[in-house]
Formats: C-alpha cells, sequence, structure tokens
C-alpha cells in the first residue's frame, strides 16, 4: 500500500474492481450513468441555493452530492461529482450552466487562432485544487463503502452507437467498455471476449412499473452473466424518474446476479 493510500480507510466493497479484472464475483457490481443528478429531490433542493459549477467547484458541496445516491441504495460505486466542463475553465475559458439549455460559452473558440486565448500554461494543482480536495474529502467520507470513480478517459470506455467500432474496442488497451441500450450483448461478448463489459438497461425502462424493470433486469443480467460485467444502465439515468425506481433497479441486479 502506498502512502497516500494509507490515508484512506480500507475498502470494504472491491466488487467492480475484481469485476473490471475479469475475477470472480459473489454478485454483479451496479452503479449508474449521473446516479448523483436531478432524479433526486435532495439533489434538487441543494441546487435552489447552489450554482451549478459553485457546487463542483466546492468540495464539501461536492462530496455531500456524491454520497447521496450512495446514502439511498446499495450500489457498489460512487462517482465524484463534477463535469469534464471544468477543464475549459481551467484554461481561462467562460461557461454558463443555462437553466433549460445547458452550459454554453458566451466566447467560444471559433477557428484556429483562437487557441491563442486560452491559457495553456495551467498548473492543474492549482487551477482544479477543488476537484482534488472533493475527492480526498468524498473517499474519507466513504469510510471504504465502495469505490469512487473518477472523470478520466479510461479504464473505462463508453461505446454509445459505436456497433461497428465493436472489434477495434475490443482490441483497444480498455479495461471495461459500457454499452448503450441499442448494442447487442451477443455480439459484443464476442468480439470482445476479453473485456469487461458495462450497461446497458435502456434508461427508458426507468419509466415502467418495478415489476417490468425485474422482468427486464433480470433477462440482462442472465445474457451478460456474472462474470466480466458491472451493471449499469445504457445511458445517464433521466431527471424525472422515480427515485424508487433505480432502487427496484439496483436491488433487482443484486438479487438475480446471485441466483445465477
Amino acid at each position: 500500500m502506498s502512502e497516500e493510500e494509507s490515508l484512506f480507510p480500507e475498502l470494504k466493497n472491491d466488487l467492480i474492481l475484481k469485476a473490471t479484472r475479469g475475477e470472480n464475483v459473489s454478485r454483479v457490481p451496479v452503479w449508474v450513468m449521473r446516479q448523483a443528478g436531478r432524479y433526486l429531490p435532495e439533489f434538487r433542493n441543494l441546487r435552489v441555493e447552489n450554482e451549478f459549477f459553485d457546487v463542483c467547484r466546492t468540495p464539501s458541496l461536492a462530496c455531500e452530492v456524491t454520497m447521496m445516491p450512495i446514502r439511498k441504495y446499495d450500489l457498489d460505486a460512487a462517482i465524484i461529482f463534477s463535469d469534464i466542463l471544468v477543464i475549459p475553465q481551467a484554461l481561462g475559458m467562460q461557461v454558463e450552466m443555462q437553466k433549460g439549455k445547458g452550459p454554453v460559452f458566451p466566447k467560444p473558440l471559433l477557428d484556429a487562432t483562437d487557441i491563442k486565448l486560452l491559457n495553456v500554461d495551467v498548473d492543474v494543482k492549482i487551477e482544479l485544487k477543488y476537484v482534488l480536495d472533493a475527492i480526498t474529502l468524498t473517499r474519507k467520507t466513504l469510510d471504504g463503502k465502495c469505490p469512487l470513480i473518477g472523470f478520466a478517459g479510461a479504464p473505462i470506455i463508453f461505446a454509445k452507437g459505436s456497433h461497428y467500432a465493436l472489434k477495434d474496442l475490443g482490441e483497444s488497451n480498455y479495461d471495461v467498455i459500457a454499452l448503450d441500450w441499442t448494442m447487442n450483448i451477443e455480439d459484443a461478448r464476442r468480439l470482445c471476449p476479453h473485456k469487461t463489459l458495462m450497461g446497458n438497461l435502456d434508461p427508458c425502462a426507468l419509466y415502467s412499473s418495478k415489476e417490468d424493470i425485474d422482468t427486464r433486469v433480470k433477462k440482462m443480467v442472465q445474457m451478460f452473466g456474472t462474470s466480466k460485467y458491472i451493471a449499469n444502465l445504457g445511458h445517464g439515468i433521466y431527471p424525472d424518474v422515480d427515485p424508487d425506481h433505480m432502487e427496484a433497479f439496483v436491488n433487482a441486479v443484486h438479487r438475480h446476479s446471485q441466483s445465477l
């Protein structure tokens, strides 16, 4: 164990790490893209008084939002509350999160000459210190309950609409390939035999009844199998989903994977 690792509580649930490495697991691990998001009433309440990027830049708030679904559901991973747009902010660009529209650049880069407007000499330990602080605080708050996923290009890649590229992805260096809900599971297993797969329930399935969610999850888990598999939706959870249906999804994954 490294000196940095010794600063954090011992990990109690490493199912998602084992699945990533292709090791045997007692049940299929599950987490959900955008699991700390607008479908949660407690998140919406927090956002009433806090602008989106203020939450990202305030470690205590980012930690609190990250922990919301962990306290509520039996999830096997947390994902730090942040946004890829903190990178252009660190480079000096202004980004606004406009209601009903999403992220907007008031002064976007329009051609190659605009690159000179960026602050490319950035010390990320200073400009993005709040992200590092949020990760540190969250890992301590998790108290080893489950791993914390960050924002990076690996070891997971989300193959949205990339059915045509499955063979290439199977030969890539990614450990985990996340599939959207349109991807054929049998094709993915055949073309990516050495990869751990993640996904891929249609996010709209969570609008259905709990009984239907259970049936769909059972079929999904049976098709993927319990080896080299991490359960998830095939995209981020939608903001108007009933939080109880999120719970039905998570519990169904655990229940049906343990019975296989």
